[in-house]
């Protein structure tokens, strides 16, 4: 820790606050902070499912009260196909606030030793611990940077101190008076993304794309809203060039803040993350800017905002991701990086709503069979084999990140432009054509860290390939454990075999043809050489 260390105050303490469990001050996305406490689980009166409770085990979070009632789920169901009467009303499993209290409009004296509140007061300050594992994590850059502004924090008060573990910079904001400022000719939402090798140090931005009536003043103030939100790649991990996704909802607030919006985070359970990120419905500030497990302390990110006239859309898309991580907890599907990514989970939540968000397609079917046979006879691993060949053939918006954000952000500026309803197959999906009053495109720069700087994420498997060392063996990987769900729990739909065959057959059908090819070639060789020698033996 070094000479950090004076900041940090233990977990243990900051744990004993959250054990009664607390009332919020704050809003949750779409929802009232009433509807929620906040304590640290497990918690046997809550109605949060075992599982859940299990995966947040003596973490801080949010869980609906006494009299609020919760996402309910179909048994028979995987995940994201499970959208058939959705309550809009019904709260999520857990909110992973990590924290229970927050603190708006404080700041941080120069030397980062004292926090002013709103209200004047000043008080001692502290950061929570980092994470072993952790890489990107406060440094004297990092406090220069909060020193310069006002700070929305998520944390505890420990006897006289605050406790930071969550620091948002409250210039990070939709700008409300923004004049709308269209994608010129030639210009595209992969170029604002790419812009400045990803804008990691660049200024945050919040650009008005477009509005349902130009030139003309509009209130934004209260409306709700849908974010989509790709976070790009991370600068010294060559396994997460592709960046992350996820959709946010939330209300935009009088001064045009976003960070009390809701992120619908899908991680892999499996695993322990080298940052502590856990995956769930998480606060758009702590997801962001937790400071071990933050977004933005690591990589630059970017986020299209659709403003609605009514809450529906944002509501029901909530509902249908807060339903999807019941069965995402109860292990009915698992976390895959080729079929089951962050953006493959969000994206199938969208089309099982009826937002048919036009698809791509597979990088190809025959590049995908080759390289099966290459990757499992190189490693000597039929799994990688068809690791690599569920990477090249599954649907690029469910796979890339970016590709997804892409596709989503063009349909919706296409849909605002023409009021077309082509890709919205079902009543809910189709009040987005109606509804839509405008679209933002906001860019967040990577907050300084001990952390190297993040790069945009790819847009394709050989832009992934050309952005890592071509020698697989240089690859910077930082490794994670595993964290199984206890037998005990296990009695999800995962458990019944749905897993793809091991030799997928067009890579059976290209093999045949290959080695076809070759016998035909031998054949006709044999055929010429044979001739020859009867041609020299006649001479």
């Amino acid at each position: 820790m070094g000479k950090w260390g004076w900041w940090v105050l233990g977990c243990s303490q900051v744990l004993v606050a959250a054990q009664a469990g607390e009332a919020l001050k704050h809003p949750l996305g779409q929802y009232d902070s009433e509807q929620f406490i906040t304590l640290s689980m497990p918690c046997a009166h809550c109605q949060s499912l075992p599982q859940a409770q299990w995966y947040f085990k003596n973490v801080i979070v949010a869980v609906p009260a006494a009299g609020q009632s919760l996402t309910s789920f179909s048994l028979d169901k995987r995940g994201a196909d499970d959208v058939a009467s959705l309550d809009l009303h019904a709260l999520p499993d857990v909110v992973w606030t990590g924290s229970t209290h927050h603190w708006t409009h404080t700041r941080l004296s120069g030397d980062g030793k004292r926090l002013q509140l709103g209200d004047g007061k000043e008080m001692p300050f502290g950061i929570v611990p980092k994470i072993p594992t952790n890489l990107s994590y406060w440094n004297q850059d990092t406090q220069a940077f909060y020193a310069q502004r006002a700070l929305s924090i998520r944390g505890e008060q420990v006897g006289q101190a605050i406790v930071a573990r969550t620091l948002w910079p409250e210039d990070f904001r939709l700008n409300l008076q923004a004049q709308a400022q269209p994608l010129q000719r030639g210009e595209s939402l992969k170029q604002l993304v790419q812009y400045e090798q990803g804008g990691a140090h660049s200024p945050h931005e919040s650009r008005l794309l477009w509005q349902k009536a130009p030139g003309v003043a509009q209130s934004f103030t209260g409306k709700a809203v849908l974010g989509v939100l790709l976070n790009g790649a991370q600068g010294d991990d060559d396994e997460a060039h592709g960046g992350h996704f996820a959709l946010t909802t939330g209300i935009i607030s009088a001064d045009g803040s976003y960070h009390h919006w809701l992120v619908n985070n899908y991680y892999n359970l499996a695993t322990n993350s080298e940052k502590g990120i856990i995956a769930g419905v998480t606060p758009f500030d702590k997801y962001m800017a937790d400071l071990n497990s933050g977004q933005a302390f690591y990589r630059p990110s970017y986020m299209l905002v659709a403003v609605f006239s009514q809450p529906t859309v944002p509501a029901t898309i909530q509902a249908a991701s807060n339903r999807t991580y019941q069965h995402f907890y109860r292990n009915d599907f698992v976390y895959d990086h080729a079929l089951n990514n962050c953006a493959g989970i969000s994206v199938d939540v969208l089309h099982n709503l009826g937002w048919k968000v036009p698809e791509i397609g597979g990088e190809s079917l025959l590049k995908a069979s080759a390289a099966y046979w290459y990757m499992a006879a190189t490693e000597r691993s039929l799994t990688k084999g068809r690791a690599i060949y569920d990477y090249l053939n599954t649907e690029m918006t469910r796979l890339f990140p970016a590709v997804a954000f892409d596709a989503i952000g063009n349909d919706l500026l296409n849909i605002s432009h023409t009021g077309s309803t082509q890709t919205l197959a079902s009543p809910e999906m189709q009040a987005i054509a109606s509804q839509i009053e405008a679209i933002y495109f906001v860019r967040i720069p990577q907050i300084p860290s001990s952390r190297v700087t993040g790069l945009a994420p790819v847009y394709s498997f050989e832009q992934y390939l050309k952005q890592a060392p071509a020698d697989r063996s240089q690859w910077k990987i930082i490794p994670v454990t595993p964290n199984p769900l206890p037998d005990k729990l296990k009695n999800g739909l995962a458990l019944k075999p749905q897993a793809p065959a091991l030799i997928p057959l067009p890579a059976i059908l290209f093999l045949l043809s290959v080695i076809g090819l070759l016998w035909f070639l031998f054949l006709l060789l044999k055929r010429s050489l044979h001739k020859l020698f009867i041609n020299r033996t006649k001479s």
